[in-house]
């Protein structure tokens, strides 16, 4: 079955850096676009970024734009989110997504 297991989150202060992971199984991999959402704490969830099948094609909210990068690693089944200058407004649950399934979430807390 698909499975989609996210790890990285943690608190972190304004400003720094954090990389997600999520750990894809139970499909082939490749051939699915893959994305990461958030929800922050008493909002809906928002999409934050996508990436092709092969990596060649990559898609951003507009709040991360040039703040987070997504990438993916097919021989691992793992996509990636990088996220740097976080702000206190980045504060949310982080899902990895792909279509019709989302992992459990992490948690990422950016605060003094």
């Amino acid at each position: 079955q698909v499975q989609l297991v996210e790890s990285g989150g943690g608190l972190v202060q304004p400003g720094g850096s954090l990389r997600l992971s999520c750990a894809a199984s139970g499909f082939t991999f490749v051939n699915y676009g893959m994305s990461w959402y958030r929800q922050p704490p008493g909002k809906e969830r928002e999409f934050v970024a996508g990436i092709s099948g092969t990596g060649g094609s990559t898609s951003y909210a507009d709040s991360v734009k040039g703040r987070f990068t997504i990438s993916r690693d097919n021989a691992r089944n793992t996509v990636y989110l990088q996220m740097n200058s976080l702000k206190p407004e980045d504060t949310a649950v982080y899902y990895c997504v792909r279509t019709g399934y989302w992992g459990q979430g992490t948690q990422v807390t950016v605060s003094s």
